[in-house]
Parts: structure tokens; C-alpha cells; sequence
């Protein structure tokens, strides 16, 4: 593993760690965190062309990430989440990275921390990089509501992370509703 991306899993795991614990997860079921080469994870390097008419063009189309969460780093705007009634630009700050919460997450803290619908725009008449760093627990982990209070009620049934990136992969815009209880 290379160095950047090593250091990007560590953050990672501390940010994943400081979510379980708000949720109030026990340490048990937090026990696959942190375990070298559990986590499966995925660097993207992002590249947007030169675009003479940004304002013609879209650089991703709305989406959430399948993820538990992403981390990623941009110099030039160009992202967007959609913030209920509209879109709001997310402008890059120097030496600060942005965390975009996905689905796997959405359904661990049973919606406490919703996926984040998001897109990219050409908003420059210039090139656009950006690194997006995907974090998520293996394929073979079993995703239900952890933290809950006594009484609080699962939204969501219990799924692996390969059997949920299924149903992503067959229907995008519908996969936590087909899970939703």
C-alpha cells in the first residue's frame, strides 16, 4: 500500500471510530475496525477535462457513494450536495479535505448519518482534479442499525455489504429503500 493511502486509512479508521463511539457502539461490535486489511477501501484519482463552456457540461450526475463514508480532496469547486430544496457548492479550502457520508454509514447509524446526494459540475474553464478516498467494511460484513436507544426501532434490515452493493449495482436510485423495513 502506498504511503498517501495508508495514511488516508489510518484517518479513516479514527473518523470511523469517533462516529461509533457518538453512536454509542460498543467496543465488540466495533472490533472489525482498525484490523489491518479488513477494511476494504479504494483510492480514485478524478479527472475532469478542459471544458470551453462549463455551464454545458456536467462533470458526475447526482449520486450517493455506496461507501461508508468517502474522503476527498479537491482544489478546484466543481462538487455539490443537494441540500433539501437545492444544490450548494462545496468550496475547496486549503489543506482541507471534504467527508461525503454513503450509504453503508446511512444504514449502520440508522439514518442518524444520512448518505449525502452529491454531484460534480464544471463551474471553471480549466481542468478539475480531485482524490476521492472510499472507506467501507468488508464485502462479508453484516450491516444493521448499531446504537440504538431501548425502543428505538431498525429502518433497516439487516444486509451484507456485497449482497446491499448488489442491489445498488441493479437499481442506484432505489437500493436503501429496498432494505428499508
Amino acid at each position: 500500500m502506498v504511503d498517501g493511502q495508508k495514511k488516508m486509512e489510518e484517518l479513516a479508521i479514527t473518523i470511523m471510530h469517533n462516529i461509533l463511539e457518538y453512536l454509542a457502539v460498543s467496543e465488540e461490535e466495533m472490533k472489525w475496525l482498525g484490523s489491518p486489511g479488513v477494511a476494504s477501501n479504494a483510492l480514485q484519482l478524478n479527472s475532469y477535462p478542459l471544458c470551453p463552456d462549463p455551464n454545458r457540461a456536467i462533470g458526475l450526475a447526482p449520486h450517493t457513494d455506496t461507501s461508508l463514508f468517502t474522503i476527498l480532496h479537491q482544489r478546484i469547486s466543481g462538487l455539490q450536495i443537494f441540500k433539501g430544496v437545492g444544490w450548494g457548492l462545496v468550496q475547496p479550502v486549503t489543506g482541507a479535505l471534504v467527508v461525503n457520508v454513503g450509504d453503508l454509514l446511512h444504514i449502520l447509524s440508522n439514518a442518524r448519518f444520512p448518505s449525502v446526494v452529491h454531484r460534480v459540475v464544471m463551474k471553471e474553464a480549466k481542468q478539475r482534479f480531485s482524490v476521492a478516498f472510499f472507506y467501507s467494511p468488508p464485502a462479508d460484513f453484516n450491516l444493521d442499525p448499531l446504537g440504538l436507544s431501548f425502543g428505538q426501532i431498525p429502518l433497516y434490515r439487516s444486509v451484507t455489504v456485497a449482497e446491499y452493493v448488489g442491489r445498488k449495482a441493479k437499481d442506484l436510485e432505489k437500493a436503501l429503500a429496498s432494505i428499508r423495513i
